[in-house]
């Protein structure tokens, strides 16, 4: 077997990380593909959602080869450090490698799926690879409501089998994922005049680990959405709290690491506030030592602002989200150490006239996804908020014993010496989506070993790289 190069690879995903590209903005990075093509001489086309086809074609003699779809999304989670100057529409990823880890300095690096997309190029510019047909499909807000893969047309691809490198688990196949849905419910409320007597503070929960709200819901870490609610919901001091904001978390996806609230309480209780939260900070870095070990609470004055929300409508937001549980709702009873069922309320966000938080509820079983989102809508509901479903992305379940599955299998044996595992991941990829629309498709998803994604502790092992790249060129020559 012929060892190939991984230096484009990194090239190229060193080029990708000087593009913008979160989701819902994903245009640049939808430019640099189809100019890529040009480049190159290639046939493409681009969606309404901006989703980006490349067809190259088979390596000569290999013309009556399957066409093979290489799947992956342009989007990124953008998330940084507290106080990084850092505008994701705007700012480059500063990459670097330590210690044979690739990371990014304040910021979530993008390798997922940024690395996969890397080699997906790759492929498509080297030419002493031996293919068969190949179609580079490259989707769009793949992370916050997978609105590219559900609008792709019928005919968008031709080939019926797909290699998905979206994966961060170095030493599987994913054959099947849960299905997922992303609301995002709002509250309008009224705002009054401050009443006399009050002092206002800011309280901040920062420092969490957040992670990823499906590979890393089931490791207790602290969503700081719901603890600050926790905190603001007690019912000894909540009469006498005034809300006039409430903000937290990075993305839908991202487990909250921080959260901010101002409030105002009367000038004669602010010791009892002091002291309660003191007591809840202690309680609570302590409850979290071992999976938030750098969280810190604090309790700040500030100005007296302009107006704060109407007690009765700050009352019900933060009744509704003290109600939904954040975290792992249920495991799977068949699959060893798998979450069958999790909620994530990643994003608080306090606008000018409403509230607005998005729950990212994820399950292997369809209906068990729609009861509880069903509940958790009719909760946001009777507290006043509007809801409007973003994503409804079903499940999705390989056959183990399919003959493709068995050549990646067996390439991995070849290439790499050992044989990868078979699991189904809680996490939620568009492979249902294809499986919808595109009868008889085939889809195995491998990538390299990313550990934190979706945080700003996101980083790629290089070896690994490396590893899938050789698995990766070889199983398409092993495919023409």
């Amino acid at each position: 077997m012929k060892k190939h190069d991984v230096t484009p690879v990194l090239d190229i995903f060193h080029q990708l990380n000087q593009i913008p590209r979160p989701s819902h903005h994903e245009e640049k990075a939808a430019d640099f593909l189809y100019r890529f093509a040009e480049k190159l001489g290639l046939e493409y086309e681009r969606d309404a959602q901006n989703c980006v086809v490349i067809r190259k074609p088979a390596t000569p003699g290999h013309e009556n080869a399957e066409p093979i779809v290489i799947l992956n999304h342009m989007d990124m989670v953008c998330v940084s450090e507290p106080g990084k100057d850092f505008h994701p529409l705007t700012d480059s990823i500063e990459a670097y490698v330590e210690d044979g880890w690739m990371k990014a300095r304040g910021t979530s690096l993008g390798a997922d799926n940024g690395i996969g997309l890397s080699m997906a190029l790759a492929i498509l510019q080297d030419d002493t690879l031996v293919h068969g047909p190949i179609e580079v499909l490259t989707t769009t807000n793949e992370e916050d409501g997978m609105s590219g893969a559900s609008a792709l047309s019928p005919d968008f691809i031709r080939g019926r089998k797909v290699l998905n490198l979206d994966s961060e688990d170095y030493d599987t196949i994913t054959i099947g994922a849960a299905g997922a849905n992303l609301q995002r419910a709002r509250m309008a409320f009224k705002r009054e005049e401050v009443p006399e007597g009050y002092v206002f503070r800011k309280l901040q929960i920062t420092g969490g680990r957040g992670g990823h709200s499906g590979v890393d819901i089931n490791k207790g870490r602290m969503n700081a959405n719901k603890l600050l609610v926790k905190f603001l919901f007690n019912r000894y001091v909540i009469n006498d709290i005034r809300l006039v904001s409430i903000n937290g978390g990075d993305a839908s996806a991202s487990i909250a690491s921080s959260a901010t609230a101002v409030i105002g309480v009367k000038e004669k209780d602010l010791p009892i506030l002091e002291n309660r939260f003191q007591e809840f900070s202690e309680k609570n870095n302590k409850k979290f030592e071992s999976s938030d070990p750098d969280i810190k609470f604090t309790l700040e004055p500030v100005e007296k602002p302009d107006s704060i929300i109407r007690l009765e409508n700050g009352y019900n937001a933060l009744i509704a989200i003290d109600l939904i549980p954040c975290g792992v709702l249920k495991m799977h009873e068949q699959l060893e150490n798998t979450v069958m069922t999790s909620n994530n309320i990643g994003l608080v966000r306090t606008e000018d006239d409403a509230l607005m938080l998005t729950l990212h509820t994820r399950s292997f079983s369809n209906e068990e996804l729609e009861e509880w989102s069903k509940a958790f809508a009719i909760i946001l509901e009777s507290e006043g908020f509007e809801i409007e479903r973003i994503m409804n992305a079903p499940s999705w379940q390989e056959n183990p014993d399919s003959p493709f599955l068995k050549l990646v299998d067996q390439t991995f044996q070849d290439t790499l010496h050992f044989s990868p595992r078979k699991v189904a991941m809680h996490f939620v990829l568009e492979a249902g989506y294809y499986v919808q629309k595109y009868p008889g498709i085939q889809i195995a998803c491998i990538g390299p070993r990313i550990v934190e994604p979706h945080s700003t502790q996101e980083r790629v092992e290089m070896s690994t790289v490396e590893n899938i790249w050789q698995v990766v060129t070889e199983l398409l020559e092993r495919l023409a």
